[in-house]
Order: C-alpha cells, then sequence, then structure tokens
C-alpha cells in the first residue's frame, strides 16, 4: 500500500511555505511513548499537558515532546526533563537550555513574553550543537516512524550530538521532516546526508535552501516569500531576511522582504491547489492540499 509520503514525493509536491507557524518553541524532554496527541498521551501528566497547551493558546509558543532516538520502553521513570525554548524570529533569536525536575514548573513561565521573544532570563544560553529535531511520531502518521525514525537513529549514530525526536511537524506527507533550531528552518524529504549538510550550514551561519520547508518564524506566504528571494539572490547568511509587511489574503498576498543590508523586495504569492487529489495523511480520504506559488519577485526601492 502506497503511504502518504511516497505519494507527495511520486507528485514532486513543492515543499516551500509549508513548516509549522510558530515564533517560539518550547521543547520538553518526555521519554517512553507518545499517542497522538502527545501531550496529553504519554507519561507525561495529562492534566500538566492540558494545561501547557491552554497556556500556549494564541501566544505564538508551540509545544512539543522530545526524547533522544533508540528503543522507547514503556517506563514511566524520568526524574529530570531537559528544555529548550527557542525564539525564531531573525534579530532577536535565541536558544535556551534548561532543566526540571517537574513539567509542572513550565506553568510558570510567561508565554505571552515568550511568544515576543522575551526569555524573562530562563535557562541558560545554549552553546552545544545545533539541534535538529526528526518528526518520528507513528501514532500520528506511520511514514513519522517508517521514515524518521530510522533518520534520527542513522544521525545519532554518525556522531551528532543534537539529534532528538519530536512529536509533531505537521505535514506527515512531506517525512522525514526535520526542524532545526536555534533557526527555526524545517525541512522535508530528509535524508542522513542532507541532514548533516543543513547542520554544518547552521554551523557556519548559513541556511540551506535546498529541501527547505520555510522558517517558523513566518506564516506560509511569508515562508514561500523569503525562500524565493534567497534563492533569486543567492543569499545563504542566516538571520539576514524578514517579513515586514503582508497585504491581502487567500489565494493571493502581497509580501515585503527586507534584508538586513537595506534591499527590498515585494513578492507575490499565490494560494493554488494541489492536483491531482491525494492523501495528506495516510489513511485519510484524497485532498487537494493548498500549496503556496511564487508568480513574482521585485526588487524595490
Amino acid at each position: 500500500m502506497s503511504t502518504c509520503a511516497t505519494a507527495s514525493r511520486g507528485l514532486n509536491e513543492p515543499l516551500a511555505g509549508t513548516a509549522a507557524t510558530a515564533r517560539t518553541w518550547l521543547l520538553l524532554e518526555q521519554p517512553g511513548p507518545w499517542g497522538a496527541k502527545a501531550l496529553t498521551s504519554s507519561h507525561l501528566d495529562p492534566d500538566v499537558g492540558r494545561a501547557l497547551e491552554r497556556a500556549a493558546d494564541a501566544t505564538g509558543v508551540r509545544v512539543a515532546l522530545i526524547r533522544r532516538p533508540g528503543r522507547h520502553a514503556d517506563c514511566a521513570a524520568s526524574p529530570r526533563h531537559q528544555v529548550y525554548v527557542a525564539h525564531t524570529a531573525p534579530g532577536n533569536a535565541w536558544l535556551r537550555s534548561h532543566v526540571v525536575d517537574a513539567p509542572r514548573q513550565l506553568l510558570d513561565l510567561d508565554f505571552a513574553a515568550l511568544g515576543a521573544g522575551d526569555h524573562g532570563g530562563f535557562g541558560a544560553p545554549y552553546t552545544g550543537e545545533p539541534l535538529a529535531l526528526v518528526c518520528t511520531n507513528g501514532k500520528r502518521d506511520r511514514c513519522c516512524a517508517l521514515l524518521g525514525r530510522p533518520l534520527a537513529s542513522e544521525l545519532m549514530a554518525s556522531g551528532e550530538e543534537g539529534v532528538w525526536e519530536i512529536t509533531h511537524l505537521g505535514g506527515h506527507r512531506f517525512s522525514p521532516t526535520l526542524l532545526v533550531l536555534p533557526h527555526g528552518y524545517a525541512y522535508g524529504r530528509t535524508a542522513a546526508h542532507t541532514v548533516k549538510e543543513i547542520l554544518q550550514g547552521v554551523r557556519d551561519g548559513r541556511v540551506i535552501t535546498e529541501g527547505c520547508r520555510g522558517s517558523s518564524a513566518w506564516d506560509r506566504p511569508g515562508q514561500a516569500a523569503e525562500l524565493a528571494v534567497r534563492r533569486a539572490v543567492r543569499e545563504e547568511a542566516a538571520g539576514v531576511m524578514s517579513i515586514v509587511h503582508t497585504a491581502g489574503g487567500a489565494p493571493r498576498w502581497e509580501v515585503t522582504v527586507a534584508h538586513a543590508d537595506g534591499r527590498r523586495w515585494r513578492v507575490a504569492v499565490a494560494q493554488g491547489t494541489s492536483l491531482p487529489p491525494r492523501a495528506e495523511s495516510c489513511g485519510a480520504a484524497p485532498g487537494t492540499p493548498a500549496r503556496m506559488d511564487v508568480v513574482a519577485v521585485r526588487e524595490i526601492a
């Protein structure tokens, strides 16, 4: 039986403009099995999971669970939990690390401030290897387990230190999917050798656009517009492109992309329909997912 990822790849469905939208990511280590809605169906206290969902709602913060690659015994024991918080907006991007004894402690955070880019002194600046977060939650979609878990394990075995499994990045049909922090770019249909190139790019302060779904800092039209400008002017430097204005609405937007050096571009983005119909996740009825098509890129004064 064909999987949603096989169908999407065979139809060459475009990746740009498909990343999850989140200015800030709050990542909580929770070993053991995950259910489809992991915050309330894992060994994390479901009351805490629901409270975290409520606290993050409409703040620009996305909460996800993470765990190290490998076998995940059905064991609730986890005396301490690694936590990462990352803000991805260019000009104010940061990644901080902390360890908590009880996930309930995270409910003391000011989620509105985190979403706006103020960490409030939480944890300490993260100075380790770039984080490579691979979606592996087979309870949401089998492609994430079939394709994501082997990728995460291969990366870990190869010596990449910042590799974690994550509960959900959206876009099952683009598996294996990947989020890279601190910059917050998402990727699809990744292989181990391309992930290594992506991570080396992060170390060098560069953004690899091949296979990129977009920056989680922007909405879908902004993601597509930024990537189109980067490709048009061959700009690789991280942290230099921002979406400063978006006009219009579905099915057409005019997005203004600004460079840190003062240059600006106006990008026309149209919402198209992916045809022929295909399943957006395994087991779902065939549908016609929206796609972001860049119609024009024009430098402006």
